[in-house]
């Protein structure tokens, strides 16, 4: 019965995250490294609503990663228990509306698991997303 409330969870999610998830991207934007680093192609949007290196990592982009993951990884459990829903859900939908608002050049996760580049298409996504 659980399996089949998640595509309704995942739909009421969607409309909720709006502020939290525009608001994660937006405060680590303001740091020139990763702003660097995603135009340059060397982060990108992960499905699971997590940041990804892409390619070699060095020590300065794993710490600013890891540090952002860190820093979404607390909102999304906020958000998800004042969601009523498991980090995991609220995550996915989160990675889900990271991967549609890339612009083209970005690198982004493909539901294959492969990095992908944005082109002026949208973006191949996980068949969950809402």
């Amino acid at each position: 019965m659980r399996n089949a409330l998640v595509p309704v969870r995942t739909l009421a999610l969607a409309a909720l995250l709006g502020a939290a998830v525009v608001a994660t991207p937006a405060l680590a934007q303001r740091d020139p490294a990763y702003a660097a680093a995603r135009e340059a192609g060397r982060v990108g949007e992960k499905m699971d609503g997590y940041l990804g290196i892409v390619g070699p990592a060095t020590a300065e982009l794993k710490t600013m990663v890891d540090d952002l993951n860190i820093k979404r990884r607390a909102v999304y459990s906020q958000q998800a228990q004042a969601q009523h829903a498991t980090v995991e859900e609220y995550a996915l939908t989160a990675g889900c509306l990271a991967i549609a608002r890339t612009v083209p050049g970005e690198k982004y996760q493909a539901p294959d698991g492969s990095w992908a580049t944005r082109t002026a298409a949208p973006p191949r996504r996980d068949p969950r997303c809402p």
